[in-house]
């Protein structure tokens, strides 16, 4: 019966991987993939036909356990839930206040900062800010705030299109390496995996050469040759409001503070996102953005505004994808030193067992990280391996888990960000982008195992 989720998690991917040709929005294939595998879940369970097993190993079992156990299969569909909620409100926190500033035009201001016509120029202007800004205010809200800018500058979609899958590139290798950057480093940093010294000091070389590798050759490729084509009918000299620095400023201040605010806290992302999000919304209320502003166009630049703009099939796909995974996480699907274990859980201990090196493991884990999400993947490693703090493994695994995604687009949430506000095609990344994500991911690795087996030895 184990196969009949598994099967349906296939039939649902590949789904999402044909949306053009099925001409079916990825979001549908999602949401039915989802309720899908719960629902079977929760007959089969109820069926005793398979356990489910929540995120501290306990295992339920209806057959022996009763109202107990299924009280467990509740808590552990609330606790992925959970889980995901936490990453679409900090989604829609991070879009609303992306969406607040375009409404006040405080893109401009960068799009002013970025002078270039020159589309080589322009790729490595936007691949050095989103490295940075990925490690400040992590990748994904990098990856908003960098798409939102090129919808700005570059106003021919295929090239548009070409910039925005580089800035999953550069943003993800740049979340790698910040303990804010990336929700699997956050995840290996709570957990008291790594520090952020460590992993700032052992992985950021690695995710430069991750990030400049690609870059280095897509700079010699025909659609970042020549410059930038201007749209005569658009309206590229867009006026800046009295209030178009403020809001700027304001937001990704408020975006910055988050992290602060965790670590302040100790509360998860979100709450600071949200604290974020009122601030702005706050003064986008009584800010005035035009000399002689009126109540009759207050509606123009409120965050009601900004809200109805988000792309809201973006973060029902992400509800989806992240609650189909956690069902896999959650199924039984075999048993690990007498120990019920889930079915991700089990092919992570399986694959560890027939390839004894860890290195090729870790690797090989971020290739499955650009395939399967990236959080139960490292949640896996987190309890398969006992290494200390800021050992070789955790600092690998934190590299591995956070650019491996970049060889699909639905492989981080970077990516599903991107696909989701520029309509990204699934089968035109793995044709022009793939290989230039997986040539930086082995430089990448390549350069972390020199320096840590090689060079230094470490363990």
């Amino acid at each position: 019966m184990e196969s009949i989720i598994i099967l349906i998690f296939v039939i649902g991917y590949l789904a999402i991987t044909l949306e053009h040709p099925l001409k079916l929005d990825k979001t549908v294939p999602a949401l039915i993939m989802a309720a899908l595998i719960w629902a079977v879940l929760a007959v089969g369970f109820h069926s005793g036909w398979f356990n489910v097993v929540d995120s501290h190993d306990n295992a339920f079992s209806y057959l022996t356990g009763g109202e107990a156990a299924d009280e467990g299969f509740k808590n552990t569909l609330l606790h992925h839930l959970g889980k995901t909620a936490e990453i679409l409100i900090f989604l829609i926190g991070a879009m609303t206040i992306v969406e607040i500033i375009d409404l006040h035009r405080g893109f401009e201001i960068l799009k002013g900062a970025v002078k270039t016509k020159s589309k080589r120029k322009l790729l490595w202007i936007i691949g050095i800010l989103a490295f940075i800004l990925s490690a400040i205010i992590d990748n994904l809200t990098a990856t908003i705030v960098l798409v939102t800018l090129l919808r700005k500058l570059i106003h021919k979609r295929e090239d548009r299109l070409w910039y925005a899958a580089m800035v999953v590139i550069a943003a993800n290798a740049g979340g790698a390496w910040s303990p804010i950057g990336d929700v699997t480093t956050t995840m290996l940093w709570i957990d008291d995996k790594v520090t952020a010294a460590g992993l700032i000091e052992f992985v950021v070389l690695p995710s430069i050469f991750c990030f400049v590798v690609p870059f280095f050759i897509a700079s010699y490729l025909k659609p970042f040759r020549g410059n930038i084509e201007v749209d005569s009918t658009k309206d590229t000299v867009a006026e800046r409001l009295l209030s178009s620095k403020t809001m700027l400023f304001l937001g990704l201040g408020m975006i910055v503070s988050v992290p602060v605010f965790k670590t302040l806290t100790h509360l998860p992302p979100y709450m600071g996102m949200m604290l974020a999000l009122g601030v702005v919304w706050l003064v986008s209320e009584y800010i005035h953005p035009e000399e002689d502003f009126s109540n009759e166009r207050r509606h123009l630049y409120s965050a009601h505004k900004a809200l109805s703009r988000i792309e809201i099939s973006s973060i029902l796909f992400f509800l989806g994808i992240l609650m189909a995974v956690a069902g896999l996480e959650a199924l039984v699907f075999g048993a690990v030193s007498g120990e019920q274990v889930g079915t991700l859980r089990y092919a992570a201990e399986q694959l560890d067992m027939a390839i004894p090196n860890q290195d090729v493991v870790v690797i090989l884990l971020g290739i499955f990280s650009a395939i399967i999400d990236n959080v139960p993947l490292v949640a896996a490693s987190m309890g398969m391996y006992d290494s200390p703090t800021d050992s070789v493994l955790w600092h690998f695994i934190a590299y591995s888990a956070g650019t491996g995604g970049s060889m699909l687009i639905i492989g981080s949430a970077a990516g599903v960000a991107a696909m989701g506000m520029e309509r990204i095609d699934f089968i035109w990344y793995l044709k022009k982008i793939t290989w230039l994500a997986f040539i930086g991911f082995i430089v990448g690795a390549g350069v972390f195992l020199l320096f840590e087996r090689v060079i230094f030895h470490h363990v």
